[in-house]
């Protein structure tokens, strides 16, 4: 009986003035079978500009991903998804969105590399880096791996790294409900987006 009133609560709650009511069913994203707090991540945007990720994703739907711009192919293919799925949907759902990249490649991955990457995609995507300590600490608070260094790539001057491929969402409750994996189109994203708006609003 508990269980079922904290359904209709939910609903309750999703449902606006409108609008049909939406439920955790709907959203095209994996559901984590329990939520996921924000981590605690304090890194820099560049030297002497700090960032705290629960002070940035305050009040808004934060989408967090460990990556680093040399990638070949998950770390674009993730941010070229998010950046079309946003442009489908109106300003005023947009402007609650948070795009986070982490570098997990913090010796190559320099604030203005991270900003003119990202800027490749959407100029609003905030790149974020910092001592490795902080940056492995906050993949084992989410229970992902840590990145590591691959091998050398012949002929490239460069090497590849080992890391995980899931995109957090971070809701405005401060947890994450759902992951999205590899290979996730971005028009299941632009669908998702103000369904988790609307699901777990901000306490």
């Amino acid at each position: 009986m508990q269980a079922r009133s904290a359904v209709a609560v939910l609903l309750l709650a999703a449902c606006t003035a409108g609008q049909p009511p939406v439920r955790p069913e709907d959203l095209k994203a994996p559901r984590l079978t329990a939520a996921l707090p924000l981590p605690r991540l304090r890194l820099e945007r560049s030297p002497g500009r700090p960032f705290d990720l629960a002070t940035e994703a305050q009040g808004k739907l934060t989408f967090l991903f460990f990556g680093y711009t040399n990638c070949p192919d998950v770390c674009p293919l993730h941010m070229g998804n998010l950046a079309a799925a946003l442009k489908r949907l109106p300003p005023d759902i947009r402007q609650q969105v948070r795009v986070v990249f982490v570098t997990t490649d913090p010796a190559r991955d320099s604030p203005e590399r991270l900003g003119s990457w990202l800027a490749q995609f959407d100029s609003s995507f905030v790149g974020v880096s910092g001592d490795a300590t902080a940056i492995q600490a906050a993949q084992r608070g989410l229970g992902m791996p840590i990145a590591t260094r691959d091998s050398e790539v012949p002929d490239s001057g460069g090497y590849t790294m080992s890391h995980g491929a899931h995109l957090w969402a971070f809701t405005p409750d401060d947890s994450a409900h759902v992951v999205y994996p590899m290979g996730m189109q971005r028009d299941d994203l632009a669908a998702d987006i103000p369904r988790l708006l609307r699901l777990w609003p901000r306490h």
